[in-house]
């Protein structure tokens, strides 16, 4: 039960809609230019993720697939025509020196993408939630300890030791390394604002008299306490993923991430560093990409949270 939901029930008044109704933020959002035009861009690379075997079908490449027909082996390998070999055979141009399909690879590197870090903040949500909730319910030893792993992972700085952790660690299967050690060093953030919300909760009104009426201590945290920090916690995961997104492709950039021939983005950048000067849309493409996918998930994330401000202020 949420807060105002209880209140409304305590004075005798009818049962609304809740401020913070999907249906009020979804207004909100539709009205907003940026929200808009972020879900768009959003959407259509979710689409080339989910249908990026039929995009290597319709061109003919796959994302691995070298066409040494598109380069020029006498310069080196510089693809063909201008803008990096974009025509109606590759409409984003080729990689140098091999000739393989820059669209089928980003389509192919989005899915990489997004899979990582979809995956790493729904962990980081379950490990934040369910750590932060016992902290701040039963508090005493559970908080203390809680607490104390949160100050020793928050203590690192993270970026260092995730080289450090991937760099030893053999190959294996990469994506789920790199989700289980983005995950290990994010979960405390939400956590500690989980915890610290679950303390403000506890001896609320309606937790009281929830526990005064006999209601178990899964009934408590699951239908009092946990109803409440919904905004939140849409909010900060929402905001968690573009994070995550940007964590992957540094990862890969710097050799530690996705290892080839697995197309990684921040993988084609680093492969484009040596190439910007001939072949400046080989670095501009999958760079474009990742920052527009970053400050798409940034500004649907921060309107998110403004949607769900204004309804609590109202």
């Amino acid at each position: 039960m949420t807060v105002a939901a209880h209140s409304q029930q305590v004075a005798g008044a009818p049962a609304t809609p809740p401020t913070t109704s999907g249906r009020r933020v979804a207004g909100a959002l539709l009205h907003d230019r940026a929200a808009v035009l972020s879900s768009a861009f959003l959407a259509l690379i979710v689409l080339m993720a989910i249908c990026a075997p039929l995009i290597s079908l319709i061109i003919g490449h796959g994302p691995n697939d070298f066409d040494t027909a598109a380069v020029d082996t006498d310069l080196g390998g510089v693809p063909h025509g201008p803008l990096g070999g974009i025509s109606a055979e590759h409409p984003l141009g080729v990689e140098p020196q091999n000739g393989r399909d820059i669209l089928a690879r980003i389509a192919y590197g989005a899915r990489v993408s997004l899979l990582i870090a979809l995956a790493a903040t729904a962990l980081t949500t379950l490990l934040g939630v369910v750590l932060g909730l016992l902290a701040g319910f039963y508090q005493g030893w559970a908080d203390q300890v809680i607490c104390r792993v949160m100050d020793f992972l928050m203590a690192f700085p993270a970026l260092i030791f995730m080289i450090a952790i991937l760099s030893s660690l053999p190959q294996g299967n990469r994506p789920v390394l790199l989700v289980v050690v983005i995950s290990v060093f994010g979960w405390p953030y939400l956590a500690r604002v989980v915890r610290g919300q679950t303390m403000t909760l506890v001896n609320r009104e309606f937790v009281e008299a929830a526990r005064a009426s006999g209601a178990s201590t899964g009934s408590l945290v699951f239908k009092e306490i946990l109803p409440n920090l919904r905004s939140s916690l849409i909010v900060m995961t929402t905001l968690a993923v573009p994070g995550y997104v940007g964590t992957e492709a540094g990862l890969s950039f710097l050799g530690v991430g996705v290892t080839p021939p697995t197309p990684s983005w921040g993988q084609m950048i680093a492969s484009s560093v040596g190439w910007y000067a001939v072949d400046p849309m080989y670095f501009a493409i999958p760079g474009t990409f990742l920052f527009l996918t970053v400050l798409s998930l940034t500004v649907l994330g921060d309107r998110l949270r403004a949607a769900f401000d204004s309804g609590e202020a109202a």
